[in-house]
């Protein structure tokens, strides 16, 4: 017997779902779906990946590089841009802040409002 798999999207912890659901949204230009206290759900308009945000109050950011017996980073976000220069004035302009740590020149590196690191690359 076979089975099918799809991820269909990605959960991440916040404080506040719905602050940093309103970040992404301004970021990628995706809509609100689920909009609750604990649980917010962004859909891509051209696709059927779903970004989530659950509460979750002891949430710790993760250090980018990482360091040894401090939060690390358990995942990250790659999102693939047109144009490096122009995805990263949005970003900015979103709320992200630009690591200091760039590990490839093709790259950015940045995080959200509460610290998860999202990549911006070209293809």
């Amino acid at each position: 017997m076979s089975h099918t798999y799809a991820l269909k999207g990605v959960v991440l912890d916040a404080p506040d779902p719905r602050e940093l659901a309103e970040f992404y949204s301004r970021l990628l230009g995706w809509e609100l779906d689920a909009n609750e206290d604990t649980w917010v759900t962004l859909v891509n308009p051209d696709g059927p990946t779903k970004l989530s945000f659950q509460l979750e109050p002891n949430y710790q950011p993760p250090t980018w590089p990482s360091e040894q017996h401090i939060q690390q980073m358990q995942l990250h976000l790659d999102i693939q841009v047109d144009d490096l220069e122009s995805a990263h004035e949005r970003a900015m302009g979103a709320g992200a802040r630009l690591m200091e740590f760039q590990p490839q020149p093709d790259v950015r590196v940045y995080a959200d409002p509460v610290g998860h690191i999202f990549c911006f690359f070209t293809a």
